[in-house]
């Protein structure tokens, strides 16, 4: 099939309401080759647990790979639409049910979800793996014991582009020879193939909008005035701008947009932005200055009666937040930033004179999806994850080199998120609830659900906690709205929000026993978690500002009802642009006057109000820190016990400190970024040593006593000279597991990894270690430990001066051995030269 034809046969399939017809002809063309017989429509009974949810379901065909790989194709008609929650996890287990019960053990599924009242539907394919451990003999063997499934999905319909699934689907379709094997199949499935795509044409939108900010600021007298006086630079402008409009395409797939005077939230138009360029609801000379700068900065950011504003003759949420503040308080109104129309949408492009496509024209063509993907759960679209990678994208390659930033895979900020809840609910329950039941709550327990319900086919003996979470649910509910959790290298949020995400499923699992209340649901967790739970800090600005927008949209995903619930929250106190790695003398007064200044300036609305507060806020802190570091003056000034003082006037110190730190040579690090007199403060510090060594001590200085502290960083620390001091830091406290993950965990980055979780308390000798070889896939981490991590005790013995290595009993005797009968190459009479080097990189290490 040529590409013109595969293109229009995706489009033709998807760009419509579901349609069994065309659903099994374009199946037909997409596995090329089927089992004729078994193309026939097998309908069968929906079992009574999930009657509730599913009206009907078809297997249309099965599919054998040339591999030998099996695959049934199915249709399930859905009875009626709940949570979206609920909902994906109920499909999901379904189809779990059915490979287990009538798929005759097939683990691979294509799957068409549909409604028949709904216009848009789903394409997923739906896998289950099966788990692996060591035998005896060290050897890798299979376990019959499956994961749950997992299922990724395309979003497609008549209110979907199907850019996306046209450019993942073409590819097998155009292959005629062929027949696509599982793996081929699952790879059309790929969320990076898309999001990689994504990333490369915002980075150039990114790029063309800052030229024209230059461009305006060098010939405009009056904007240059203006941001050179409020230190605005055209590269933050842009990056605030772009994140901006990405979060109103998010919000335009709820339908807030462009409602009518009188109708509810959710009837607006999916396209509100589009309309505006094209003057449906106001007139304009220039879009940004006459446009979008009002929808910012007056519809979105003051709050009018009904949420009417009378110059679009709409309803347009009142979202405040921080994120339509004018960046630095530029004057908006005065100053006129007539950026060119053909910036946003580009639709008179020629050949002589095209400029490329507008911010509209690439937005247009993909799918926004608000929900965070899960381990068990992705959805082949654009999701507010994705910010995160747009963060580390547009930082150039120096700047990244230079400030050691990596975005962490989400299936690793899964792991470590689980892992320090565990560990911080089995501290604060001490022997009352054993660690395997906490291990059960937390990484099983939004699989687990009543039997009336439907999910207990899938679950098997996981549908019910056990007694003691049961018995205790309340007081864990309680301890998990209380937490206090940091990450002081915050980058672009991704563990602040994995956090708020793993509090905010587990206590809404908690709710099944735990009396019922209508403020009990999601949006009211995450609410409290941001509000009481969260912190982080940072020294780029941009990341904080995308930390913050990342909090912000996950409280969007779960306003399912405009009208009850409150505007966004100001984040300006909860993630902070400072510098973790300094600290100043402590005093604790004037302290409660600020912290009572903050939970105001949290949920005021009233921009004239928001300003007053901040100001005051500000000055105060000001005044503590010239109050406590006496003639220092840094940078960035920054000190958690006074900008979070009321966690340490609570708690003393974090429950969690959680993070990425940045790697880099301290060599290398500017004196401006961490001062002499700064490092040198540090027992860590070695002078060839890396910053993320100060980030580890900083983390548990901050942590309360007997809290953990959990971090991946660079592994090298275990070996070097300049570890040393690091390992003999660590031996002071209660060291609980090391993942050494290998060198390919992050994508723009050679570098080798580990995961640390260790505990500010006593050592008890009980370190486990794990390494895992390879480019294996990295989800379900928590098998692989329970299953194959080994004792590390023998490591509390050792001299610090001597490397750490994960091994297990025998392997350590071997090592021993040979050290006892061997010489070390430093004490050999030789002179060790060394060969090639390089200062430059960049021309000898190719990408």
């Amino acid at each position: 099939m040529n590409e013109q034809r595969a293109r229009k046969l995706v489009e033709e399939t998807f760009k419509g309401s579901f349609s069994r017809e065309r659903f099994t002809f374009f199946i037909k063309n997409f596995l090329n080759e089927i089992d004729q017989d078994e193309l026939v429509l097998f309908d069968s009974s929906v079992p009574i647990s999930y009657e509730k949810y599913i009206k009907s379901y078809e297997r249309i065909t099965r599919y054998t790979d040339p591999e030998g790989g099996k695959l049934d194709v199915l249709a399930v008609n859905l009875r009626r639409e709940t949570s979206p929650v609920r909902a994906r996890t109920m499909q999901r287990n379904f189809i779990g049910w059915y490979m287990r019960n009538e798929g005759y053990s097939r683990d691979n599924a294509l799957v068409a979800f549909y409604h028949e009242n709904v216009d848009d539907w789903r394409f997923s394919y739906v896998k289950r793996d099966y788990l692996s451990e060591k035998d005896e003999t060290g050897k890798i063997k299979t376990r019959e014991e499956l994961n749950p499934a997992q299922r990724f999905s395309f979003l497609v319909g008549k209110n979907e582009p199907s850019h996306t699934a046209q450019n993942q689907i073409v590819p097998i379709l155009r292959n005629d020879k062929d027949n696509p094997t599982i793996l081929d199949i699952e790879a059309a499935f790929n969320i990076e193939t898309v999001t990689d795509e994504f990333f490369k044409e915002y980075r150039e939108l990114f790029l063309s909008l800052k030229k024209s900010l230059n461009d305006i600021v060098k010939r405009n007298v009056a904007v240059r005035t203006d941001f050179e006086s409020k230190k605005i630079s055209s590269a933050d402008f842009a990056k605030k701008l772009l994140s901006q409009i990405v979060f109103l395409y998010f919000l335009q797939k709820k339908g807030w947009f462009g409602v009518k005077r009188g109708k509810k939230w959710g009837s607006g138009s999916k396209s509100f932005l589009g309309e505006l360029f094209k003057k449906e609801h106001a007139d304009y000379e220039n879009f940004f200055n006459d446009i979008l700068e009002p929808l910012f900065y007056e519809a979105l950011r003051v709050e009018h009666p009904g949420d009417y504003y009378k110059h679009f003759d709409c309803r347009i949420p009142f979202l405040n937040g921080g994120l339509f503040d004018p960046i630095n308080k530029y004057d908006w109104v005065e100053t006129d930033i007539n950026l060119p129309d053909e910036i946003f949408c580009n639709n008179n492009r020629t050949k002589k004179g095209d400029k490329g496509d507008g911010i509209f024209n690439i937005f247009d063509r993909y799918n926004f999806t608000v929900k965070e993907d899960e381990p068990l759960e992705k959805e082949v679209a654009v999701d507010p994850e994705m910010l995160g990678k747009v963060f580390e994208n547009l930082l150039e390659v120096k700047d990244r080199k230079s400030k050691g930033t990596y975005y962490t895979p989400r299936e690793i900020v899964h792991y470590m998120c689980q892992e320090s809840l565990i560990n911080y609910l089995e501290t604060e329950f001490g022997n009352l609830i054993t660690r395997d039941n906490f291990e059960k709550l937390i990484r099983q327990g939004d699989l687990v659900f009543q039997d009336n319900e439907g999910y207990s086919e899938e679950v098997g003996d996981r549908s019910k906690l056990p007694e003691a979470i049961r018995k205790k649910a309340k007081l864990i509910d309680e301890k998990l709205s209380s937490i206090r959790i940091c990450d002081p290298a915050v980058g672009s949020g991704a563990f602040v929000v994995g956090m708020m995400n793993e509090i905010t499923r587990t206590r809404d699992v908690l709710t099944r026993y735990i009396r019922q209340d209508l403020k009990r649901n999601p949006y009211n967790f995450k609410r409290e978690a941001i509000q009481n739970c969260l912190y982080g800090v940072d020294i780029d600005p941009s990341a904080v500002e995308i930390a913050k927008l990342r909090l912000w949209l996950s409280l969007v995903v779960d306003e399912h009802d405009r009208e009850t619930v409150k505007p966004l929250p100001n984040l300006d106190y909860k993630i902070v642009r400072g510098n973790s790695l300094l600290g100043f003398p402590y005093s604790p007064q004037g302290l409660k006057k600020i912290e009572e200044l903050k939970k105001k300036y949290f949920e005021e609305t009233l921009a004239r109000e928001k300003d007053r507060l901040r100001d005051k806020i500000d000055k105060a802190i000001i005044q503590q820190l010239a109050n406590t570091k006496g003639s220092l003056g840094y940078k960035v000034d920054f000190d958690f016990k006074i900008f979070f003082s009321e966690v340490f006037n609570e708690k003393n110190g974090f429950d969690v400190v959680i993070g990425n730190p940045p790697y880099v040579s301290l060599e290398k690090t500017k004196t401006e970024i961490v001062p002499k007199d700064v490092r040198h403060g540090y027992e860590t510090y070695a002078p060839r040593g890396n910053i993320y060594c100060l980030f580890y001590e900083k983390g548990m200085e901050v942590l309360n006593n007997g809290s953990v502290l959990c971090y991946i960083s660079s592994n090298k620390w275990m070996r070097t000279a300049y570890g040393e001091r690091l390992r003999e830091f660590f031996l002071k406290y209660n060291l609980k597991i090391l993942i050494d993950l290998g060198p390919d965990v992050f994508k723009t980055a050679t570098v080798d990894t580990n995961i640390l979780t260790v505990q500010k308390s006593l050592n008890k000798h009980l370190f486990k270690g794990l390494t895992l070889t390879g480019k294996g896939n990295k989800s379900f981490l928590n098998d692989k430990v329970e299953k194959e991590a080994v004792q590390l005790s023998y490591l509390t013995g050792t001299s610090p001066s001597a490397p750490w290595f994960i091994a297990s009993e025998k392997e350590v005797k071997l090592k021993e051995k040979i050290e006892s009968i061997g010489t070390p190459l430093k004490e050999w009479d030789i002179t060790i030269n060394y060969g090639i080097k390089t200062g430059c990189n960049e021309a000898f290490i190719i990408d």
